[in-house]
């Protein structure tokens, strides 16, 4: 049931005329009570002019992207080719895409969905892994739902399906296979003392390519030591620099690292050359993603490459309905193992 205005003032405890104040900002409301309203707005859902039932019918001709941060090439990639999709659109089916920039923050994330669900936005596009935390997925889930039942088409990028069928279509990468076959490479050249720099504990996209390593292991029969060899940190530069330098500090006999994604991995490789030691001649570097700068690194970057401008480019056709939904809804893109000079066998060998 759609909530009113009348609703936002009973949760809120005031008036309806101060509801009105608050939500059209021409009027002087104490911070307080303005804190209380907005509040009641977020809890309820509602939407401004929402009562209008042929409103709440409608879309507007706004597409929302929500990304974690813009200026992280993984996000920028797929964020600028589904705006090249949704650009090529003219007439009566052009529409205007907009970058929702949550900076990793999951109260951001849920107010930019209820902002587009105020604004009636066409469709949404959510990109990157998810927050592993179970009331925060159940919110997320709740306003896409919200946003479904009013029409706007739902796409998620590069991240897990959410239960129910308010998505439109879902594009999973396949980070677990990702990371199976970066390890298996590793082992395959011979490395058996390899190191994990992993991502965020809190981020689906971490855990599922640290099952794909752990799988790589486990086949092995190299297991038994990863816990002591997985430093976790942030999808960054320093992150990578610093916990290389860790993994080292643990166990100065590795002869590997492979790294959460590419920027990562960068910050490793700078840590062992500060370190004194080559690569891949004293340790073996392989990352994720397969970013631009990746093949023009020295040493050239062994990776996996996540088809991240296509992926991109296919959330935006989804979310215009220009092209039909995957079977099931769900379709896994699958990533492509790049060899190259980082990696090399141990020279124990």
């Amino acid at each position: 049931m759609t909530a009113t205005l009348a609703d936002v003032a009973a949760r809120a405890q005031v008036s309806p005329a101060t509801v009105s104040r608050v939500l059209n900002g021409n009027y002087p409301v104490a911070a307080a009570t303005r804190e209380r309203v907005l509040r009641a707005v977020d809890e309820l859902d509602y939407v401004l002019n929402g009562p209008a039932s042929s409103l709440a019918a409608a879309t507007s001709d706004l597409v929302g992207i929500l990304v974690n941060d813009i200026a992280d090439p993984f996000f920028g990639i797929m964020a600028g080719a589904a705006q090249a999709a949704i650009g090529e659109e003219r007439g009566a089916r052009e529409k205007l895409s907009v970058i929702c920039n949550t900076g990793g923050s999951p109260e951001r994330e849920l107010t930019y969905l209820t902002l587009l669900q105020r604004q009636r936005a066409a469709a949404v596009i959510v990109t990157g892994g998810a927050l592993e935390d179970s009331a925060h997925q159940a919110a997320v889930g709740a306003k896409l739902a919200r946003l479904a039942d009013a029409g706007t088409r739902i796409v998620l990028c590069g991240r897990p399906p959410v239960p129910g069928d308010s998505v439109t279509a879902t594009l999973a990468f396949d980070n677990r296979g990702g990371g199976r076959r970066l390890t298996e490479h590793l082992i395959g050249l011979g490395h058996r003392r390899i190191g994990y720099v992993a991502g965020p504990t809190e981020r689906t996209t971490t855990r599922h390519r640290l099952e794909g390593h752990r799988a790589a292991l486990e086949a092995a029969g190299l297991a038994r030591t990863l816990d002591a060899r997985v430093v976790h940190g942030s999808y960054d530069r320093r992150s990578g620099y610093d916990a290389a330098l860790e993994l080292l500090r643990q166990e100065p006999e590795l002869t590997a690292l492979v790294a959460a994604n590419d920027t990562v991995a960068l910050g490793a490789c700078a840590a062992l050359r500060d370190r004194g030691l080559s690569v891949p001649g004293d340790v073996s570097v392989a990352g994720f993603v397969d970013l631009p700068f990746s093949a023009d690194a020295v040493p050239a970057l062994t990776t996996v490459r996540l088809p991240l401008y296509e992926a991109g480019a296919r959330a935006g056709r989804l979310a215009l309905g220009l092209e039909p939904a995957p079977p099931g809804g769900i379709a896994t893109v699958h990533g492509e193992l790049m060899v190259r000079a980082s990696t090399a066998p141990p020279r124990t060998l």
